[in-house]
């Protein structure tokens, strides 16, 4: 049990973090567009505000989300933790009910 869970955890955070990838490369390459667009002097200083602008908003949301992804890794292993510990107190409970059962025969 403890595997599949961290198993399903360690894809959550992998697939977390390829999406957070893809979103990185898109906006390296809304940067690459823009300056290339200010090359060619269309509006370059509106561009490049609401560039920067979208930048600026964008690593707010990857600070977020990479603050988000180390919290569920925390309680992705507490909770591992915490059912490694159950799976042995049921196995203890299962000892000690073998042994009253033969103390009282």
């Amino acid at each position: 049990m403890a595997s599949a869970s961290s198993t399903s955890a360690k894809n959550l955070f992998a697939d977390s973090k390829r999406r957070l990838a893809e979103r990185v490369q898109v906006n390296v390459n809304n940067v690459g567009s823009i300056a290339r667009q200010m090359q060619r002097g269309s509006k370059s200083n509106e561009m490049l505000q609401a560039t920067a602008k979208n930048f600026c908003q964008a690593e707010a949301t990857i600070d977020n989300t990479m603050a988000n992804l180390q919290r569920m890794q925390v309680l992705a292993a507490q909770l591992a933790y915490q059912q490694d510990k159950i799976g042995k107190a049921m196995e203890k409970t299962t000892q000690v009910k073998e042994q009253i059962n033969d103390m009282q025969r």
